[in-house]
C-alpha cells in the first residue's frame, strides 16, 4: 500500500497530524492526567527543577543546560524523582559521548533513504492511550546500501524530536518491530555490540517512557536475534517486550486496531517518514531545536527564509 500524502491527512480527523505537540498541560484535566501519570502538580514541578538546577550546579560533571523546557524532560520520565531524573540525564550524556556519531555531523534532513525504504515510520497519530508509535520494518533495511549506524541515526532524531513534546514526555511511546522479511544478512549485521547499543538507547538513556515493544511478522530467526538482546535485558525491560508473531489479535490486546496500518489488521492508511520530516523541516521551533542538539542543518535541507528566521533567534538568544 503506498504512503498517504500528508498534505491530504487532515481529511481523516482532528487526530491525524504530522506536526508536534508543544502545549503544556493546562486545563485541569490535563493537569490530573499529568499528576496520575508522573506525579506532576505545579508546585511538584517548580521545586524539583529548582532542585535538580542546584544538583546539576553542586555536582559539576554535567553541560550547563538548565532551560526549564529541557530539565522537565528527565523529570517527567522518571515521576519527578530527581535523582532518578539526575541519573537518566548523566545516561544521556554519557549515550551521546560514547556514540558521538549517531548525533555529530549529523543532517538529519537528509536521511530521508531510511524512509525511502520504509525501514522506520512515525505515525501521524497515536494510540488508544496517548503514545507516540515508532514502527520498524528491519526487513525493508538494505545493510548493503546503508549501515546500522544510519537507523540508530534516524532512531535518536526520533527519540530527541518526539520528547519535544509534553504529551508525549507525560504519555510515552511504544515500538513496533516488524520483523517480517528478516534474512541471514540482517541477523549477520546485528552484533552483540549493536544488541548492546540498542538495549542502551531504548533502555533508559532518553528521556521518554517506552510502554511496550511489540514484535510482529517474525520467522524463526527472531529466535537467532533475541538470542543476542535476552542476557542484556534486565526484568523490568523483558516485562515491556510482547511476541505476536502472525498473531494479531494478540496484539490488539495492546493497541487498538483503529490506531494501527492496515498491514497490522488495523484501519489506517499508511504514511510515509519522510512526508513527516517535510511537514517538520518547515516548523520554526523544530529548526531551532535540532540546532541547539547539535544537528546540522542546511539552508539547502530547507527553505532559505526559515534558516535565516532560525540563526536571528538563536544569535538573541545567545
Amino acid at each position: 500500500m503506498p504512503p498517504h500524502d500528508l498534505r491530504n491527512a487532515f481529511e481523516e480527523g482532528g487526530d491525524v497530524s504530522a506536526r508536534l505537540d508543544f502545549d503544556e498541560p493546562s486545563t485541569a484535566e490535563e493537569w490530573e492526567l499529568a499528576r496520575e501519570m508522573t506525579g506532576e502538580t505545579p508546585e511538584v514541578r517548580s521545586s524539583t527543577l529548582a532542585e535538580l538546577r542546584q544538583m546539576i550546579d553542586t555536582r559539576m560533571e554535567l553541560p550547563n543546560r538548565t532551560e526549564e523546557s529541557f530539565l522537565i524532560k528527565f523529570l517527567r520520565a522518571r515521576s519527578f524523582n530527581v535523582e532518578k531524573a539526575y541519573n537518566l540525564l548523566v545516561r544521556y550524556y554519557r549515550f551521546k559521548e560514547t556514540h558521538p556519531n549517531f548525533h555529530k555531523e549529523v543532517y538529519p534532513l537528509r536521511l530521508t533513504y531510511i524512509g525511502d525504504d520504509d525501514v522506520v515510520c512515525v505515525p501521524p497519530y497515536r494510540d488508544q492511550n496517548g503514545h507516540r508509535i515508532i514502527i520498524y520494518r528491519l526487513g525493508n533495511w538494505k545493510p548493503r546500501n546503508y549501515s546500522v549506524d544510519e537507523l540508530f541515526k534516524a532512531t535518536v532524531v526520533i527519540l530527541e524530536l518526539a520528547t519535544l513534546e509534553p504529551t508525549t514526555q507525560i504519555k510515552g511511546g511504544v515500538c513496533i518491530f516488524d520483523l517480517s522479511g528478516i534474512s541471514l544478512s540482517h541477523v549477520y549485521h546485528l552484533t552483540p555490540a549493536v544488541a548492546s547499543q540498542i538495549v542502551e538507547l531504548m533502555g533508559g538513556s532518553f528521556p521518554i517512557k517506552i510502554h511496550g515493544i511489540h514484535v510482529v511478522l517474525q520467522s524463526f530467526l527472531f529466535d537467532m536475534i533475541y538470542t543476542l538482546f535476552k542476557p542484556l535485558l534486565d526484568a523490568r525491560t523483558r516485562e515491556r517486550i510482547y511476541i505476536h508473531g502472525h498473531d494479531l489479535a494478540s496484539l490488539h490486546t495492546h493497541i487498538d486496531p483503529r490506531n494501527l496500518p492496515a498491514k497490522y489488521g488495523g484501519m489506517r492508511k499508511e504514511y510515509s517518514y519522510n512526508d513527516w520530516i517535510e511537514t517538520l523541516k518547515m516548523d520554526e521551533t523544530v529548526i531551532r531545536s535540532l540546532v541547539q542538539l547539535g544537528y546540522k542543518i542546511d539552508p539547502e535541507d530547507d527553505t532559505e527564509e526559515m534558516w535565516k528566521t532560525v540563526k536571528e533567534s538563536l544569535q538573541k538568544a545567545s
